[in-house]
């Protein structure tokens, strides 16, 4: 049975602000993507304006947008990056009248793909200004709900100024929900050679921090483009606007009203069982190209379907090769919950998912009357219903033994370690955080049901 007292009624509206900071440079371009999505979604022009025909449907903009005496609407957002070029493209791009001058913050110079650069030296430059103006951000809001970040694991900026920027923030707001969407270093394409070191440090760094994490990678995300897009050479943008329909969904009941609204409180309570395994993966559907759109069927069991399909899921990893943990759907637009009971228990019967035995219920829901929104001229067809699902799941153990071994290759030659000592990164703190991350392929392993001699075997 599917338990509706897990899910909260709620009502968008004032008193539940958040703030998001994008951080480093694939968080500021997910950013920039994200923002472009929430203003077709609300009726909001490019200079903040509201555009005089749109029609709100029950949608509140209080949650992400502040609004100034002469009636414009400013994003409740920070923008940060250590050097800025990409920044820059936002203060020429055609929303550079829409975010505020103050809450796009560079520097002179990059992280250069170096954690220790980024946390130790170049970082400690910009942190002061960067705390003053989220407080600022923070002190504005009625009723501060919680903080929303955006970064990558493997950039010197996503991993190290972001682990600095997370250790102040959970000083000054130990109390206050964080949400992360991160992108994880894939199995096979790299930006950098030592995106294990980083990858490795910051999740060491940040692992006692109770957030959720949610997790996608590049390469996922680029097969999902050309399998289910067919987009030829798909570029960042075209995997930016996939993303930001997974932020869209995850953020859809805080923006407008709904039947079963999520809050984003419930999101770590009943996505991470154990602290340590706060790693959802996420995955969207119906992933449709405009020239599909009228040639496929698009009910409430066929998108639930395709959310447990491994090839749409926007994290590589095989989750038939573990077990869930649990597992939140979001759905939004024309959607009917006896329908949504119907697919569900459907999956159920096939028992093609695979919960843990301790999971008791399962499925966490959330049901919204916001219809998604699409990027004109974007590569998904315009949907009456969309469903996101976040899912904790034993099979992302594959992905970090990945990086783990990666790392090892590296280290066990100390490679590229002097840039990081160069740094201020101290001799043991490289080891230090290997056995964090082995110690949590070891807490996945346990969850799965492996006995204690064989993860020590296995280690």
């Amino acid at each position: 049975m599917l338990c509706e007292e897990y899910c909260c009624l709620q009502k968008g509206g004032g008193g539940r602000q958040v703030v998001s900071i994008q951080v480093g440079q694939a968080g500021v371009q997910i950013g920039q993507a994200c923002w472009e999505l929430y203003c077709l979604e609300h009726g909001i022009l490019p200079d903040g304006e509201l555009f005089q025909d749109s029609e709100n449907n029950g949608s509140s903009l209080d949650p992400f947008f502040s609004e100034t005496p002469e009636g414009k609407f400013v994003p409740r957002t920070v923008f940060v990056d250590l050097e800025p070029t990409v920044v820059d493209e936002i203060q020429h791009g055609p929303y550079r009248e829409l975010f505020h001058p103050d809450d796009l913050i560079t520097y002179k110079e990059d992280a250069a793909n170096n954690f220790a650069r980024g946390r130790y030296t170049v970082g400690q430059e910009v942190i002061k200004n960067v705390i003053d103006r989220i407080r600022k951000q923070a002190e504005a809001c009625s009723g501060l709900q919680g903080f929303m970040f955006f970064h990558s694991f493997g950039g010197g900026t996503g991993s190290g100024f972001m682990s600095l920027l997370l250790e102040k923030l959970s000083e000054l707001y130990s109390n206050t929900s964080i949400l992360r969407f991160a992108v994880f270093p894939s199995p096979r394409m790299s930006t950098s050679v030592v995106e294990p070191y980083n990858t490795v440090l910051h999740a060491s760094t940040t692992m006692e921090y109770d957030h959720c994490v949610f997790v996608f990678d590049n390469e996922a995300t680029y097969n999902l483009c050309i399998n289910k897009l067919r987009v030829g050479r798909p570029n960042y943008n075209n995997l930016n606007q996939h993303v930001a329909q997974v932020v869209s969904a995850s953020t859809v009941s805080l923006r407008f009203d709904g039947d079963l609204n999520v809050d984003m409180r419930d999101y770590k309570t009943n996505l991470v069982p154990l602290p340590r395994l706060h790693f959802p993966i996420v995955t969207y559907a119906p992933v449709i190209s405009a020239d599909n759109a009228y040639h496929e069927q698009q009910s409430i069991a066929d998108i639930t379907n395709a959310c447990f399909d491994p090839s749409t899921q926007m994290a590589t990893c095989d989750p038939g090769n573990g077990r869930y943990m649990s597992c939140c759907l979001l759905y939004r637009g024309d959607i009917v919950a006896n329908d949504v009971q119907r697919a569900i228990s459907t999956i159920r019967l096939k028992k093609t998912v695979q919960f843990v035995d301790w999971c008791p219920t399962g499925f966490k829901l959330g049901i919204n009357g916001g219809y998604p929104s699409v990027v004109p001229g974007g590569d998904l067809a315009k949907t009456n219903r969309a469903v996101c699902m976040l899912a904790n799941t034993t099979a992302l153990r594959e992905s970090w033994a990945k990086i783990n071994h990666k790392f090892d290759l590296m280290y066990t030659k100390r490679a590229f370690v002097h840039w990081y000592a160069g740094e201020g990164l101290e001799d043991g703190e490289l080891s230090e955080a290997r056995d964090n991350l082995a110690q949590l392929e070891r807490d996945y392993l346990e969850v799965d049901g492996f006995e204690d001699d064989k993860i020590d075997d296995e280690y």
